[in-house]
């Protein structure tokens, strides 16, 4: 049986409830997290724990625990769940209250965390890579915000799903900027590149790695934006999130790219990538170099 977090407790899953009137319910309104853990050991919690403080402040809500409770609190629930490799997701909401849009006051948010098994990669991913499509970017302007708001998302997923593919790569006024649930990379002309940060894309955990680890490692990398052009004409196209870690697609809107296989960038990036979980592992968070 599942055990969660709840507004300062820990039950059972079949045990938890919120308010009908809560705010994440009626208007979605409220933010989200998403940890993964190796070998019971929180990954890249710090930078986590930031991001989630950003989005907070973002919707003007308070932050409800200071980090190291933070810290505590995810740690005993991943040790209540058994260890060894999950995902942590965390959810706070403006809490419970009558119907307004107005900000209510003094109510409490609503706090939640649980964790689940960690999915494994698949099992073919290094030979056959995996299938995406483009589609144009109908969300709003907000995307830098972990926001629970996602039926945007949603929908530009299943529409991937539908026609067999593994994502959506979101095309905005000619730029593309990440994926329905994922950050974006290329491979052009030898040089890794990927979105800089702002407005329309989430600012990933897991492409922030990557940058970390290419530029330890001597991999030629850049921040610059990427036109639908640059794309279609890419050697290698990846996709990151902290649960999918680096998915190389090697089918864009039914077509190869490159060779149709994942490519050496990849290839290194990945093994990278391995060694530095390996690490969290055995040793707990170490830096990139």
């Amino acid at each position: 049986m599942a055990i969660v977090y709840l507004n300062g407790k820990f039950l059972p899953i079949e045990q938890a409830s919120v308010s009908v009137m809560d705010r994440g319910f009626i208007f979605g309104d409220g933010v989200y997290e998403v940890i993964p853990v190796y070998g019971g050991r929180l990954f890249r919690l710090e930078q986590h724990l930031e991001r989630l403080a950003r989005s907070l402040a973002e919707i003007r809500l308070a932050n409800p625990l200071p980090a190291e409770q933070w810290r505590r609190c995810l740690q005993e629930l991943v040790a209540q769940n058994g260890g060894g490799d999950q995902s942590v997701y965390v959810q706070i909401t403006r809490g419970a209250a009558p119907r307004d849009h107005a900000f209510p006051k003094d109510v409490q948010p609503t706090v939640y965390a649980a964790s689940s098994p960690l999915k494994p990669l698949p099992a073919d991913l290094a030979e056959q890579g995996v299938a995406a499509i483009t589609v144009e970017d109908i969300r709003w302007q907000r995307c830098d915000i972990k926001a629970i708001t996602l039926l945007a998302n949603i929908l530009l997923r299943q529409r991937a799903i539908d026609q067999g593919a593994a994502e959506a790569i979101l095309v905005r006024d000619g730029a593309v900027n990440e994926g329905a649930a994922s950050n974006l990379f290329i491979v052009k002309g030898g040089v890794l590149v990927t979105p800089p940060k702002g407005p329309y894309l989430l600012p990933g955990i897991t492409r922030d790695l990557i940058l970390e680890l290419a530029a330890a490692h001597g991999i030629a990398h850049r921040e610059a934006a990427i036109s639908l052009a640059d794309l279609n004409a890419a050697e290698e196209v990846w996709l990151t999130s902290s649960t999918r870690e680096i998915l190389p697609v090697t089918r864009l809107d039914q077509r190869a790219v490159g060779n149709g296989r994942p490519g050496p960038v990849w290839r290194r990036m990945m093994s990278l990538y391995q060694e530095y979980k390996q690490g969290v592992r055995e040793r707990g968070e170490t830096p990139a170099a």
